[in-house]
């Protein structure tokens, strides 16, 4: 009866075992933007030799109309180039149709250092909105032109941008029972992808610490379970849960010196434990004969969110930290709500639900308890708040192949970071860290 339970709980992830072939460069496609994005025009940027031409602009350029809430002019249709803010003709850019104009230019102080800068100008007013300097060097071009995007993108929208982050996803690659899996990290266009671990059994449930510099997961490489904490900058990592039984669904603590993670022990039954990672001392938080598992913990690391079947079928609950008896149910809408995961600023609540017979991603204002479904397929698993909480990105199905998808908070704006072949899932999107 246990294992039937278990097996109900989580086998539309199950599902997902049984992939084909996948590579690891993402190509964002936009599926749907707003109905009015903002015209603005990236002018190139001034170079240096240095920069080894490197187009920061086109990067740009691409960051904001990749976010579905810009429509950036077309470079042939530009008549000049200006690379500072004192050479911008306001009125010309507004008569082309812009509402904003960014320019900039790439300089090489040293030998060994790069400086980025850009401008922005309002074309109705003609004022100078803001500039911004970053220092890189050739190798951190890129992640240079996309703060560039994050500036601009707040000081028009108000929100932090979060195109300088990254993403965490898992491929696989062959047919049963000769599969090949890999975590790979990129930058949070899909770009820029760097393999961190292979194996050839599966890999699941990535997690970033919220310092970004380590990533727990689920290697099955010794064929049972075993959760492994890896430093991403070096590639160290240690073996951190391997107890008898279930060992799975590791999320770290804000202040990264625990995990909440799913044990069953020699029992069988699926449990929220805590995992000092300094002293390796277990706490069980859940101690039901139902099915307790994926915990997610709040930004103020005072409660977990989990997914439980004590209700009899998977809804979604809460749990005090200082008093893990106090439990609270927190979902209701549908007879499957699962896969918690929570806004960076408390606020909202992502989970898979199941929709008209599809599983699908929703978002629960948790003040008012009212309860959205932002997407459309019908095997839809693992969102993952953006670090802004503007977007969600999630694992999604394309004609039977695994893509990665985004959706925005307010449903208007979807994307599709498509792999060139293959599969891609169980994507976690990492936090800040400029």
């Amino acid at each position: 009866m246990r294992n039937h339970k278990l097996l109900a709980l989580l086998g539309v992830t199950t599902l997902l075992l049984a992939v084909p072939r996948a590579h690891a460069d993402l190509q964002v496609l936009i599926t749907k933007g707003v109905t009015d994005p903002v015209p603005i025009a990236v002018v190139p940027f001034a170079h240096v030799a240095s920069d080894g031409g490197f187009d920061v602009a086109s990067v740009v350029q691409l960051d904001l109309a990749s976010s579905g809430r810009f429509r950036p002019m077309q470079r042939g249709d530009m008549r000049v180039l200006p690379t500072s803010a004192k050479d911008v003709q306001a009125a010309d850019w507004k008569a082309a149709g812009n509402d904003y104009v960014v320019v900039g230019r790439v300089t090489a102080p040293s030998a060994s250092e790069l400086d980025v800068e850009c401008d922005l100008i309002n074309t109705a007013t003609g004022q100078f909105v803001g500039g911004q300097r970053f220092v890189a060097d050739g190798a951190s071009l890129r992640d240079a032109a996309h703060r560039v995007s994050d500036f601009v993108y707040q000081k028009i929208l108000g929100v932090r941008g979060a195109f300088a982050t990254r993403i965490a996803y898992i491929t696989v690659q062959g047919d049963p029972p000769d599969q090949h899996y890999q975590l790979v990290i990129a930058d949070a266009d899909g770009d820029n992808p760097h393999v961190i671990l292979s194996a050839d059994r599966p890999i699941m449930s990535p997690a970033w610490s919220a310092d970004g510099q380590w990533i727990a997961y689920v290697s099955f490489e010794s064929r049972l379970p075993a959760v492994y904490v890896q430093q991403v900058k070096t590639g160290q990592r240690s073996l951190v849960s391997a107890r008898v039984g279930v060992n799975s669904a590791p999320e770290f603590s804000p202040d990264g010196t625990k995990l909440a993670v799913t044990l069953s022990g020699s029992g069988g039954n699926l449990d929220i434990w805590l995992l000092d990672l300094r002293t390796q001392q277990l706490q069980q938080l859940t101690d039901d004969p139902s099915v307790d598992t994926e915990p997610a913990w709040s930004p103020d690391g005072k409660s977990i969110y989990f997914t439980s079947d004590r209700s009899g079928a998977p809804q979604i609950y809460k749990l005090d930290v200082a008093n893990p008896q106090r439990v609270q149910r927190i979902t209701f809408g549908s007879n499957y709500d699962a896969r918690p995961r929570i806004s960076p600023d408390g606020r909202h609540l992502a989970f898979v639900t199941l929709d008209g017979g599809s599983y699908r991603i929703a978002v629960q204002d948790l003040a008012s308890g009212t309860v959205t479904v932002l997407t459309h397929g019908r095997l839809d698993q693992s969102p993952s708040f953006a670090p802004n909480g503007a977007t969600i990105i999630y694992a999604g199905r394309d004609a039977e192949i695994g893509t990665l998808q985004t959706v925005s908070v307010d449903g208007l704006v979807t994307q599709r970071l498509q792999s060139q072949q293959g599969e891609v899932r169980e994507p976690v999107w990492g936090p800040f860290t400029h």
